[in-house]
């Protein structure tokens, strides 16, 4: 109960606490502007997500992996694929690393719906990249850090991010500008370099990705 003695501020919700609730309005936003896109394809929420999941990898995936990946059922995913399939949206194959197994890829169409689904949240492009470089590089160094947190504790899929990758060696040099390298390339990399998905991905061994992340926060 609030008396006279008590000031405005001091029922302000903990700081972790309106970061998520930040975080989770955003996604909100950026949820409706894809799905009002969506709607008039006739595609869910679930196709959608398949979509964009596929867009970056040309060398298909296996069901098992889109439902992992999104966290659904094997039986939704599926259900999902079998009517984008019907759509001509995508197209089956066989695995490059096995061919018994059935590979998903998009096909043209596919490739230019989904490419118009990630127009759909132009705006949200918009408003990052008319922040300061400054503030665009703490944000992005920010999330990371609460991805690698998410991902240790099991909550987050598995992404092909630079820093859980084999060729990935963190604080490697002392130039704080690119402290960063890639073995794969053998180049530094600044943190405003480091991807979320990256397609010459190869995962590193868990517990040098743990320590990675673990190291990234630290810096």
């Amino acid at each position: 109960m609030k008396t006279k003695d008590t000031l405005p501020w001091q029922d302000t919700p903990a700081e972790s606490e309106r970061i998520v609730s930040a975080i989770t309005r955003i996604a909100s936003v950026l949820r409706s502007g894809t799905w009002q896109f969506a709607t008039t394809e006739g595609l869910n929420p679930t196709q959608v997500d398949i979509l964009e999941a596929l867009r970056s990898r040309q060398t298909g995936v296996r069901l098992s992996w889109i439902a992992q990946h999104l966290g659904v059922t094997a039986a939704s995913a599926s259900d999902s694929i079998a009517s984008l399939t019907a759509k001509g949206l995508i197209k089956k194959g066989r695995d490059s690393e096995d061919g018994r197994a059935v590979a998903l890829r998009l096909t043209k169409s596919g490739q230019d719906l989904a490419a118009k689904i990630s127009n759909s949240v132009g705006f949200a492009h918009e408003a990052v990249s008319g922040l300061p470089s400054s503030t665009q590089d703490a944000l992005f160094k920010s999330l990371l850090a609460l991805i690698g947190r998410l991902q240790q504790s099991d909550r987050f899929p598995e992404i092909r991010a630079c820093v859980t990758c084999k060729y990935f060696a963190v604080n490697r040099h002392s130039d704080s500008e690119t402290p960063h390298h890639c073995m794969l390339v053998d180049a530094p990399l600044s943190v405003s370099l480091l991807r979320l998905d990256c397609p010459e991905h190869d995962q590193a061994q868990t517990v040098v990705a743990v320590q990675n992340w673990r190291e990234l926060e630290s810096v």
